[in-house]
Order: structure tokens, then sequence, then C-alpha cells
């Protein structure tokens, strides 16, 4: 994956592999914080209140289609924003917040090429990672 400046896809993500082999992403990062009781009241106003806004703003892949994230038939899929869906990328900023609140890294890769894409929409893409 290169950080890639012309690059047309960008993904925040661990830097830690999950059990699975996979880099979580900033949403499965946060929510898993949340299912934790880890979030600070205001922190769980911000996730609650995104979350919705994102679930209404855009397409969820599995919805459309529920083998998207099926580790037998897409093993490692992951979500990655198109570049041009600024909308939607200029809410990540109060999510990473809450990660540094509480010491979980989350790094920004970009990449033009960022795997096999298995679904795609105007405002992202998942793909399996050419590294699975």
């Amino acid at each position: 994956m290169s950080d890639d400046l012309a690059a047309a896809y960008v993904r925040y993500e661990s830097p830690v592999r999950h059990e699975r082999g996979h880099y979580p992403g900033v949403f499965v990062l946060v929510n898993g914080l949340a299912r934790e009781g880890k979030l600070t009241p205001e922190q769980e106003r911000f996730r609650r209140a995104n979350n919705d806004w994102y679930d209404a703003a855009y397409p969820t892949p599995s919805k459309v289609d529920p083998t998207v994230y099926d580790h037998d038939i897409t093993p490692g899929a992951v979500a990655w924003f198109k570049v041009t869906a600024t909308h939607l990328i200029e809410r990540i900023p109060g999510y990473l917040e809450i990660l540094d609140a509480h010491g979980i890294e989350c790094r920004t890769v970009r990449s033009s090429d960022p795997g096999r894409v298995v679904y795609e929409d105007d405002y992202q893409v998942v793909v399996v990672p050419h590294d699975t």
C-alpha cells in the first residue's frame, strides 16, 4: 500500500492486524470502544450521531451485497473511501480524536490500487487487499 499523493482511495485503520489478519478500520475501532463501555458520554453522543449520519449518507456495502464481507468468499475484505467523497471524509477527524484520547493508533493510508474490488458505489470500494 503506497502513500500515493495521487491516490484515488483513502482508508483510516489500525497499524496492528486484527486476529483475522486485516487492519481494522476507524469505525470498527471506535465502535469496539463503545461496545466495551469505554467512551465518555460526549464521545458516545458523537459516535451515535455520526454513525447515524453515515448510515443515512451512503450505502452500507453488506446491505447491498450480504456476501461482501464473507470471510470465505472475500477474505480480508475492507472498505476504502474514494477521495472524492470529501463530505464523508471530513467527519473522520472526530473519530480519530476519540481514538487518540484512548491511546489507540490509527493511520491514514492512501492508494491508487488497494486490492481486488468486490464492491463499489459512488463513495467507496470494498477490496480484498493484495497482501491477503
